[in-house]
Parts: structure tokens; C-alpha cells; sequence
């Protein structure tokens, strides 16, 4: 009776498994437990509809170059990809989890993919509100980039979060070694 019983569950959960389609691709457990887990899948969670550029420029998300009009950005240490940017929400001197100021897409053969989302937000804008200390999430301090960045922008906050693909770099780390613009 139970082996029947098991045999029950495991097939009502292949089918279940089955019902919800393919498997987004994976992103391995971040380091710092379930707490950074749970964070990251809520992200994911409120990113999902941005996976592809179409709707993330439907909701207000445009393409940002550097000074350089350069925009997929990369590095010798890796790549960071092709930012679309909220203006409104960098620009409201706030950060918040589930509301990320920038989604990066990295160009593929199949179109550009979700594969990491950023935090920004202007240094004026944060010390109007609070006179000292960075913007922090997931327990990480954002890094601040100054005036003379590869964007011409004035000072800002920023933090990368890799949700949608695994950077062996670190979940926080600005540049993916498996991301390319090439």
C-alpha cells in the first residue's frame, strides 16, 4: 500500500511539473542562506514579465549608452550587457527590491535575455534623505560611482543583482565573465 501510494505522489507531481512547462534557466542558490533566497526569488518573481525588452520598454524602461554611445557594456573581466533604465524610478531617490531602477539584457542569437537587474540611484537624491551612510538591500552596501563614470552621470549608488543568470563572480558582482557583447 504505501509504495503504491508513493508511486501516486511522484506521478502526480511529474504531472504537475509537467502542467508548469520548461524550467527558466537556472541560477544556483545564492550564498547567505534561504533569507537571500527568498529575497532573490521575489525579484525574479516581479522581473519575470521584463524577460524579454519588449514589455520592460512598455513600462517605461529605455535604453541607456555611455558617454561613449556605447550600450552593451563590457569589460575585460566580463560583461554587464545592455541596460534599459527607469528614469522615473532612478530619479525618485528611493531603492526598493522588487522595483529595480535598470533590467540588463545580454544579446544572444535569439534576441536579448534577462539576465540581471541593477539598483541606482543619484547620490543628491539619497542624501536628501538621508545625510550619511549608502543604500543598502539584501544586506549588501551599494557601490558608489563617481562623477567622472563612463557615463557622464553625476554621482550614484548602484548594485547589481545577477537573478537571472549565474555569475561565478558573485550574485553582486558588476561584471559577469559569462556575459558577453560579442
Amino acid at each position: 500500500m504505501r509504495t503504491r501510494t508513493l508511486l501516486a505522489t511522484i506521478v502526480s507531481a511529474c504531472g504537475l511539473i509537467t502542467l508548469a512547462g520548461p524550467a527558466p534557466a537556472t541560477v544556483p542558490a545564492p550564498e547567505g542562506g534561504s533569507q537571500l533566497s527568498t529575497q532573490v526569488a521575489h525579484v525574479r518573481h516581479h522581473t519575470a514579465a521584463y524577460r524579454h525588452p519588449g514589455p520592460a520598454r512598455a513600462a517605461g524602461y529605455a535604453l541607456l549608452r555611455d558617454a561613449a554611445g556605447i550600450a552593451c557594456i563590457d569589460d575585460p573581466a566580463g560583461g554587464m550587457g545592455v541596460h534599459l533604465v527607469n528614469g522615473d524610478l532612478v530619479g525618485d531617490g528611493t531603492v526598493r527590491a522588487n522595483h529595480p531602477e535598470a533590467l540588463v539584457y545580454e544579446p544572444t542569437r535569439h534576441g536579448k535575455r534577462l539576465v540581471a537587474v541593477e539598483y541606482v540611484v543619484f547620490r543628491a537624491d539619497w542624501r536628501a534623505h538621508h545625510p550619511t551612510g549608502r543604500p543598502q538591500l539584501f544586506g549588501r552596501s551599494f557601490e558608489l560611482q563617481r562623477a567622472d563614470n563612463r557615463y557622464g552621470l553625476p554621482p550614484f549608488f548602484e548594485l547589481h543583482l545577477w537573478a537571472w543568470k549565474h555569475n561565478p563572480a558573485g550574485l553582486f558582482d558588476d561584471w559577469n565573465p559569462r556575459v558577453s557583447c560579442r
